[in-house]
């Protein structure tokens, strides 16, 4: 398996969750939240029930794909979307299917 192979493998086992997804779409309406904030903002707006353990695992998923930059504010570690792995996924693999196979 080339590099390629397990960055675009590791992405679609960040996006194949409903909670990351979820945590995605509320850092594409705000970057730079910390994980008060943004778990706050998940369960509320979305209904997730979740330990906040288990919710740094999923943003440690996130930001291993590369879909998460993490800046340090003093003590407070805050959280936002890079968007240039979907972007590249859209431009990349899923473009090669809509071309004509002949």
């Amino acid at each position: 398996m080339t590099t390629d192979d397990e960055s675009l493998n590791r992405l679609f086992r960040a996006l194949g969750d409903t909670t990351r997804r979820n945590i995605i779409t509320e850092l594409g309406k705000r970057d730079h939240q910390s994980l008060f904030e943004l778990y706050t903002r998940v369960v509320s707006n979305h209904g997730i029930g979740q330990t906040r353990q288990g919710f740094s695992r999923h943003l440690t998923t996130l930001q291993e794909a590369g879909l998460i930059e993490i800046e340090w504010q003093g003590t407070t570690k805050l959280h936002s979307l890079n968007a240039n792995p979907i972007l590249q996924l859209k431009s990349g693999w899923l473009k090669s299917l809509e071309e004509d196979p002949q």
